[in-house]
């Protein structure tokens, strides 16, 4: 059987279980599949800027690769945007939500609240304090993520960039959602005999 019985949780078993688990432990080892996937949706749609936003997240992988960042950065720049295409007033809440498993609290800070940071090259068009992101000044991912949105997202939207492909990152991508995600991880156990 492939397939758990019950209608209810308090009806379950350990076989239902262990069918479920089974099926999850696949699932989860295609994470980077389905991520990689999903980032592809952003092709196309510029949404009014000079590039589309597939291009940008690409851009600005490269501007952190080239500029030397380390591979978990570098795949965080890659996704950074990914939940534009689901949510795009929360999107950084989306992306960091997906990668705080397996990143750097720091890094997962940092795409978190890039929108807000990023929001120093643009808030004032809005009649909003560009200057918001220095109410984290003391914060131990603030540098980074200066770092991250004034020096590679703000500029990614260059259309003749030489922007490098996808399957420059691919491996990356694969490598970091290969980690074990982090705090608790659940596996079905042997029952006790």
């Amino acid at each position: 059987m492939n397939q758990a019985r019950f209608t209810r949780f308090e009806e379950s078993t350990h076989a239902d279980w262990a069918i479920i688990d089974a099926h999850f432990q696949r699932y989860q080892n295609d994470v980077a599949r389905r991520v990689l996937e999903h980032l592809q949706r952003l092709r196309g749609d510029t949404h009014g800027y000079p590039v589309d936003r597939y291009t940008h997240s690409l851009q600005t992988a490269t501007r952190a690769l080239d500029a030397g960042a380390d591979e978990e950065t570098v795949v965080c720049a890659l996704l950074h945007d990914i939940g534009d295409d689901l949510a795009p007033a929360n999107h950084a809440e989306i992306a960091a939500a997906i990668l705080a498993p397996y990143v750097d609290p720091l890094n997962m800070w940092m795409i978190r609240h890039h929108e807000l940071f990023q929001g120093y090259h643009y808030r004032a068009f809005y009649g909003l304090d560009p200057q918001a992101r220095e109410a984290y000044r003391d914060h131990p991912a603030y540098a980074r993520t200066v770092r991250f949105c004034d020096e590679w997202d703000q500029r990614a939207f260059d259309p003749d960039y030489p922007t490098r492909p996808l399957e420059d990152f691919v491996p990356m991508v694969e490598r970091l959602f290969a980690r074990t995600p982090f705090g608790e991880t659940l596996t079905v156990k042997a029952p006790d005999a």
